[in-house]
């Protein structure tokens, strides 16, 4: 435990991140588990009509730094790619 003032703000201020951190990421993971079983099962019409709220997502927690930009604009181009294909 640190002694010093300034010190046990950090470490408060360090848990209050690494849980916000957290749930950021859960929602990206989330976002894109769902985006890939639309693909995975056929669903086109439902993964297009989610395309636009799941790239809203990911680059809200991009913006945020829990995951880097050229990763979420990565993956918005690949699962764009492959709706496209699929239809």
């Amino acid at each position: 435990m640190p002694n010093i003032e300034s010190s046990i703000r950090r470490t408060k201020r360090t848990k209050i991140q690494t849980q916000v951190n957290r749930l950021r990421k859960s929602k990206y993971k989330s976002a894109i588990k769902r985006m890939s079983n639309y693909i995975n099962n056929g669903k086109t019409k439902e993964a297009e009509k989610f395309l636009p709220e799941f790239h809203s997502q990911l680059m809200k927690v991009a913006k945020t730094g829990a995951i880097s930009r050229q990763t979420a604009s990565r993956k918005i181009s690949r699962i764009s790619k492959k709706i496209k294909n699929k239809k």
